[in-house]
């Protein structure tokens, strides 16, 4: 029964634009699921259900998969808009970004989670990102090429 009503809840906050608990426990009153408002809370934490800003500025019920997609694309979205030139000195991947955008190039770099980077430094618009080897260095400064069309 658990399982059905998490199911059905995750399909309707696929589905539907939903922003209140309210307003979820109406949909599944409609649809015929005998639910309390505690349960929908608890199933919520349970599934690790989070808000997330739509694009019109509005807080709407997300899945945590959905929910980090969302955040990727906002953290490449930052990049792409931020970084102007990559370098390689040694095993340290050079990335140079627009004066004044360095800390959040490299707070979105670091969110990323990309292999082979053992740690990240950032200036005003310099971002040094330390790997293991110089052999990683390369394939980092790649990866982050490709990534941002150079």
């Amino acid at each position: 029964m658990k399982k059905n009503r998490q199911a059905i809840i995750a399909k309707l906050i696929e589905e539907k634009s939903i922003g209140t608990q309210d307003e979820l426990l109406a949909l599944l009153l409609d649809m015929g699921v005998n639910v309390t408002q505690a349960t929908v809370s608890r199933d919520i934490k349970e599934m690790h259900i989070v808000k997330r800003a739509d694009a019109s500025g509005e807080y709407k019920y997300c899945l945590p998969a959905r929910a980090a997609e969302q955040s990727r694309s906002k953290y490449l979205s930052i990049l792409t808009g931020t970084v102007i030139h990559t370098d390689i000195a040694m095993n340290t991947v050079v990335i140079k970004c627009h004066v004044g955008t360095a800390q959040a190039a490299c707070a979105a770099l670091d969110s990323l989670n990309l292999q082979g980077i053992a740690g990240t430094l950032a200036g005003d618009d310099t971002i040094f990102a330390l790997c293991y080897t110089a052999a990683e260095a390369a394939v980092v400064k790649a990866r982050l090429d490709t990534l941002f069309g150079f």
